[in-house]
């Protein structure tokens, strides 16, 4: 154990465990089974889910999933692990990685740091802009599986580091070392996954996070508004999500005669196979097709120094007094 006895749980989204339909099927059964995620009423959705999406969607994604697999597993899998080491030997603390959904689960991640003495504990859900959908998803859990428990470590619970200083200066680090090697696009855009806009309008911060994000980022970068935007990816179903939708965005700026484009997405913590196959295959396809010339993906932030050092930042920031 190490002299601490704080730990901290860093918490991302989740992965199937390999890129088969059957993994894929069981995957996202149980992250659209969240009330967090689809809150349609359960006798209507889940019929809907079992009879259609999951046959439907699962031998699809699978062969997505194959398309960004990498030799030592998912993406998002392998950049969270290495997250986990890199954090843990920065603060010479017990860190812990859990899921959401599948493995490792937050309930294991809770317990490797009991195990190791923790009794304070610092949860890092690594969803930068808050979300119904996806930062109290994690609270949930947390809460369902701390209720089974006869002793619960003190819980210390960051929701948010949209407009971090750290967090926007590693993000403009990443886009100026990209550029310094290939060169400065003719427009950058911030692309955010998607959530149902009456999920906003019902009080989700989600849309005004992600703006103040992209205008701390230009202001940082120094890049003019007309050279840059937002957009919103990953849309699923057919009621209307947050707009501007990231392909419709892309491929009328190819139109406009935007010829090289450059796109970050800032709400993931990871590259993983939204940012990998939707944007860097799918995208690329679409601006390519409109006219456009070149096409970039400028990585997540995944292990890079300045990432890691910004997840310190926040934990000695939160764990003050302990």
């Amino acid at each position: 154990m190490k002299n601490n006895n704080y730990g901290v749980l860093l918490v991302n989204l989740g992965t199937p465990d390999e890129a088969s339909s059957a993994a894929i099927k069981r995957f996202l059964a149980e992250f659209l089974h969240d009330k967090r995620v689809v809150d349609m009423t359960r006798w209507l959705w889940c019929p809907i889910l079992h009879g259609v999406i999951l046959p439907i969607r699962s031998p699809k994604v699978a062969k997505l999933y194959q398309s960004v697999w990498m030799e030592e597993g998912s993406p998002l899998m392998v950049y969270s692990l290495r997250q986990r080491q890199a954090l843990e030997k920065q603060l010479n603390v017990p860190v812990a990685l859990g899921m959401t959904y599948g493995t490792p689960s937050i309930s294991t991640g809770l317990a490797e740091l009991k195990q190791q003495g923790c009794d304070n504990v610092v949860v890092l859900p690594l969803y930068p802009q808050y979300s119904g959908t996806t930062t109290a998803a994690v609270f949930d859990r947390i809460a369902k599986e701390l209720k089974q428990q006869p002793y619960i470590p003190e819980l210390r619970f960051i929701n948010h580091y949209f407009d971090h200083p750290d967090y926007i200066d590693a993000l403009a680090l990443s886009a100026s070392e990209f550029w310094a090697e290939n060169g400065k696009p003719d427009y950058l855009l911030c692309s955010y996954h998607g959530i149902p806009k009456r999920y906003a309008d019902n009080g989700d911060p989600y849309p005004k996070h992600c703006h103040t994000t992209t205008e701390k980022l230009a202001e940082k970068l120094a890049m003019p508004r007309e050279n840059m935007s937002m957009s919103y990816q990953s849309i699923f179903g057919r009621e209307e999500w947050l707009q501007p939708y990231t392909e419709a965005t892309i491929e009328a700026l190819a139109k406009k005669g935007v010829k090289r484009l450059d796109v970050m997405c800032p709400a993931f913590s990871v590259d993983c196979l939204e940012t990998l196959e939707e944007i860097a295959e799918q995208c690329k396809e679409t601006f390519i097709n409109a006219g456009g010339e070149v096409f970039n993906l400028i990585p997540c932030l995944n292990d890079n120094e300045a990432h890691i050092r910004m997840m310190e930042n926040l934990v000695i920031q939160h764990t003050q007094g302990w």
